[in-house]
């Protein structure tokens, strides 16, 4: 019998929580669900789960310090925001905490469920069986974790971080193509997420300064390209 994945939903409104997790159960899905912002902190590392999906207005602790209390004690589990607050600024916040998507309420249950789907089985073909460490020159880079290490010095890098890197890794000197690491991790190829690829490029060449051997280079009209000459 096919493993069922299991979700950490924290959600104080006891009749949407209620509802969504029954929603999820019923679509196959373990469900713990968590209705105080402390106690989510307190309950989260008891356990092992597929997904998050956090609420932000909660009592005793909102759903951002949630997020990071999450992201520090399991670097890679992927997570949602499902919310009421509407505002740009609040949704910047939730991405830069490294979030997977932020989705405001009301929402489609449908939709949910498989952007629930699609977020979990690209972290699954991912990191599936990518437990061993990467050389990229002379750094070594271990994607579970996302810890890039050189000499005596690591850097953990974001989730959006970490996948970029790995990608150009595992095709290094080849071309890796825009539109295809945009859908695969950002989940959409347009501007605006093509923008933030850029930003995110500039952050991996600073962590790959110390090497000279490496630099990853843009090709025009295709994607980029991490040349090792070595």
């Amino acid at each position: 019998m096919k493993k069922k994945h299991s979700i950490f939903l924290v959600e104080d409104d006891i009749n949407f929580g209620t509802v969504l997790r029954s929603y999820l159960e019923m679509n196959q899905f373990d469900v713990e669900w968590i209705d105080d912002g402390q106690r989510a902190i307190e309950e989260f590392t008891k356990g092992k789960y597929d997904l998050c999906i956090l609420d932000i207005m909660l009592p005793h602790a909102d759903g951002y310090t949630i997020a990071k209390h999450v992201r520090a004690n399991d670097p890679i589990v992927p997570f949602i925001f499902l919310t009421a607050k509407t505002l740009k600024e609040d949704m910047i916040e939730g991405f830069r905490l490294g979030a997977d998507d932020y989705i405001t309420k009301p929402f489609d249950s449908e939709v949910l469920l498989y952007k629930i789907k699609a977020i979990i089985r690209r972290r699954q073909e991912l990191f599936q069986g990518k437990d061993n460490p990467l050389s990229i020159g002379k750094y070594e880079y271990i994607p579970t974790t996302r810890i890039l290490k050189l000499e005596n010095s690591e850097e953990r890098l974001s989730p959006k971080e970490g996948k970029l890197l790995y990608m150009l890794a595992k095709n290094v000197n080849q071309v890796v193509v825009r539109d295809i690491v945009l859908r695969e991790i950002w989940g959409d190829s347009n501007y605006f997420t093509a923008r933030s690829m850029d930003v995110y490029i500039t952050k991996l060449r600073k962590f790959l300064k110390e090497d000279s051997s490496l630099k990853i280079e843009n090709i025009h009209g295709s994607g980029y390209m991490l040349v090792d000459k070595d």
